[in-house]
């Protein structure tokens, strides 16, 4: 349980004025170097043995495997020793927050010398509260303000020069166990998108091969094999042009930060949906607006991309004022024959981009797909009610993800916000408090 923020930048009381700001009056700031070690271990590399390799990611992310290798792989055969609960810091990465606490399924992993290990005197600092602070942007800004990024590398004397708060253990445990609730909370979320995400996948597959059904109905309902694939055998295949009115090429203008209309680009097509977060302007007479303004209902393609990313789709759902860019084909559907949410989803079911993406015609850096080539894509057309209701199945799922991500979008603020309140004091966790502190904390 924590207390709501006090304003410890405001009052004094109950605070001291510190190299790091005011912190709590029970509070040190110190020097790593005070409380942890630099220790050097060494290992001859055994040809016929297999050894887990970790490395650290950036902004203080924390230590993470980076492969098990056998020795005979290695060309250096003499690497250092990884013991569970050690500091971790690499010789380059460290000016980018290239550091973490190593977990205790890493003992005995191995590292390279462009590595310092630091012993952590756990009297005094709880590795998790270490592992935790490091991932706060302002002990960044330390890392890069004492002169580490005058040198081509980190020095270990640097790293023991930083400085940290360092609240009474029982504290530090608490606080660790608090951003580690939110953080398993976070992973949780993560879980539930994942699994989500292969449940969408798995469905697609099942609706655009047997149609609308229930499981227990899907072996009687009667197939044809296709060129593109099995389907039920009332459904049609039809060529993409015969189904919509309308394949057109966007604008040739470069956007700006200032302009009348906003401008949807390649980037703004994420996971079958617009993203206006990151826009772009311009400006336009009436008729060039009227011409490339893009209407809810619509299919924006991407037409021009590196090979992975030609082919994205989106369902344009808004009804304010956008055009659209030269790189984007803006597909209309024939409403009283096509269903546009169904075409999206089948657009971005794997096996159609498959399709698609052999479509493209490679250039050096970029593939492309033509409006005539999209046109004359072959696509399974089951009567509009059946189009309807698969669209409506895969919605329901996707705003089931949406929910996910927002929910762990709120984790993540949650985790950032506790992060910087509980390392500088500003929350204090209760029930770790002395009887005097929790009387006026």
């Amino acid at each position: 349980m924590v207390t709501e923020p006090e304003p410890a930048q405001e009052s004094a009381e109950g605070f001291k004025l510190t190299q790091l700001g005011p912190l709590p009056e029970a509070w040190e700031a110190v020097q790593l170097g005070d409380v942890m070690k630099q220790r050097k271990e060494f290992l001859r590399i055994d040809e016929s043995t297999e050894y887990k390799r970790c490395r650290v990611q950036v902004r203080g992310q924390g230590v993470v495997l980076r492969d098990t290798v056998r020795g005979e792989s290695l060309r250096t055969k003499l690497q250092q020793v990884c013991r569970k609960g050690e500091f971790l810091t690499a010789e380059i990465d460290a000016k980018v927050g290239g550091f973490g606490v190593v977990p205790e399924d890493f003992e005995g992993a191995i590292v390279s010398s462009h590595y310092f290990l630091f012993q952590i005197d756990g009297t005094r600092l709880h590795s998790a509260f270490l592992n935790y602070f490091v991932r706060l942007p302002a002990f960044l800004h330390q890392v890069q303000a004492r002169g580490s990024t005058n040198y081509a590398s980190v020095r270990p004397n640097h790293v023991l020069g930083y400085v940290i708060p360092l609240p009474p253990l029982s504290e530090q445990r608490a606080i660790a166990h608090v951003l580690s609730t939110i953080q398993s909370a976070i992973e949780a979320t993560d879980r539930v998108i994942a699994a989500a995400r292969e449940f969408k996948r798995s469905l697609m597959q099942y609706l655009f091969t047997y149609g609308p059904v229930a499981v227990s109905e899907a072996e009687f309902v009667p197939l044809k094999e296709t060129e593109i694939g099995p389907m039920p055998e009332h459904w049609d295949v039809v060529s993409l042009g015969k189904v919509t009115t309308a394949s057109q090429y966007g604008l040739s203008l470069r956007g700006s930060a200032d302009g009348a209309f906003p401008i949807l680009r390649m980037n703004n097509l994420a996971n079958g949906h617009v993203d206006s977060s990151s826009l772009q302007y311009v400006n336009l007479d009436g008729n060039s607006f009227r011409k490339f303004k893009v209407h809810k209902g619509d299919i924006l393609f991407n037409r021009t991309n590196s090979h992975d990313l030609v082919g994205k789709t989106a369902l344009f759902d808004s009804e304010r004022d956008f055009v659209f860019a030269s790189y984007l084909i803006r597909v209309v559907t024939d409403g009283e024959r096509l269903c546009p949410q169904y075409l999206n989803d089948l657009l971005n079911w794997d096996p159609s981009q498959v399709r698609l993406k052999a479509l493209a015609s490679r250039g050096v850096s970029q593939s492309n797909i033509s409006a005539s080539k999209l046109r004359n894509l072959e696509v399974p057309l089951p009567p509009t009610s059946e189009q309807c209701h698969i669209a409506d199945v895969l919605s329901a799922v996707v705003h089931k993800i949406e929910t996910e991500e927002k929910r762990k979008a709120a984790l993540k603020e949650l985790f950032r916000t506790m992060l910087h309140l509980l390392m500088t004091g500003q929350v204090r966790v209760r029930s770790f408090l002395p009887k005097a502190e929790k009387e006026v904390s």
